[in-house]
């Protein structure tokens, strides 16, 4: 048990919330209200095995990184507080989690699911070889509310795809904030990324137009999909904490970027489901 806790606290389990808001955003969008109690627990089930598979193979792939930045090397397998056998077992039992899950979900969630897996497994080595690896990590969160949307209806509509597409650019953009923690290191250690090809500040200009482009996306969501005007609320509210967000890191300040990533943003998916489920209920 001590093990498993540490594992959870190694993948930060608590932040799941990013995803699941959106996979049941999707599933209340393809359902036209609740989905029922056997898609939801599936959803559920299925977002944190597909999580904690990403989470563990990402500390795994990058251990020899992470053994050399000064701000990573006290995390659980590089200190010596888990072993990587023990993630191992931890990933191959999520990965089956996942793979079970989307069993129960439908035949398409089946077929699909080792795309979405190559997906969200993928991101880890992007950083090798690509500054777009910001926009990779934003594909594999955008397939949450489309994954939802998918479990309820067995098809794959625009309204969905807009929404899929704005939480890539949403990801994408708060991603790039993230990684201007990293820009010496990453550039000492021949790794990508917009911060480290780019500088701070064009990087958060960057950042700024995603989040921008994102807001579009999900307006155009709730009209493609005839959304009623509490979904807009929601929106709305996103769009606030983005700008929020981007305000804390202005100029960039990048002391408080750990309240920008993970606060801020687990807040943003939250509005986004439940101007989704008020929209519903108007």
């Amino acid at each position: 048990m001590e093990t498993l806790r540490c594992i959870l606290r190694m993948i930060k389990f608590e932040h799941t919330l990013f995803a699941l808001p959106l996979a049941y955003a999707g599933a209340v969008m393809g359902a036209g209200g609740w989905p029922g109690w056997w898609k939801s627990l599936f959803i559920l089930l299925a977002m944190a095995g597909a999580r904690s598979a990403a989470m563990s193979f990402n500390r795994l792939v990058d251990l020899p990184f992470d053994e050399k930045n000064p701000r990573t090397k006290a995390r659980e397998i590089p200190s010596g507080q888990l072993k990587k056998i023990a993630v191992w077992c931890f990933w191959w039992c999520s990965v089956a989690l996942f793979f079970l899950s989307a069993l129960a979900l439908g035949r398409w969630c089946l077929y699909l699911s080792p795309v979405a897996l190559a997906v969200i497994l993928g991101y880890s080595y992007a950083k090798r070889f690509t500054w777009a690896c910001h926009i990779f990590l934003g594909l594999a969160l955008s397939l949450s509310p489309a994954g939802g949307f998918l479990a309820v209806t067995g098809t794959i509509k625009w309204p969905v795809v807009l929404l899929s597409l704005g939480v890539l650019f949403w990801v994408a953009g708060f991603d790039i904030i993230y990684a201007c923690q990293d820009v010496s290191f990453d550039r000492e250690m021949g790794l990508w990324s917009i911060p480290a090809s780019m500088g701070h500040i064009p990087a958060l200009r960057i950042s700024s137009l995603f989040h921008l482009v994102a807001f579009l996306l999900f307006v155009g969501a709730g009209r493609t999909g005839g959304l009623s005007w509490p979904y807009y609320a929601g929106t709305g509210l996103a769009g606030a904490l983005l700008l929020w967000e981007h305000h804390i890191v202005s100029g960039g300040n990048l002391d408080r970027i750990e309240l920008a990533f993970f606060t801020v943003n687990s807040y943003v998916s939250v509005s986004i489901l439940a101007g989704v489920i008020a929209a519903y209920l108007v």
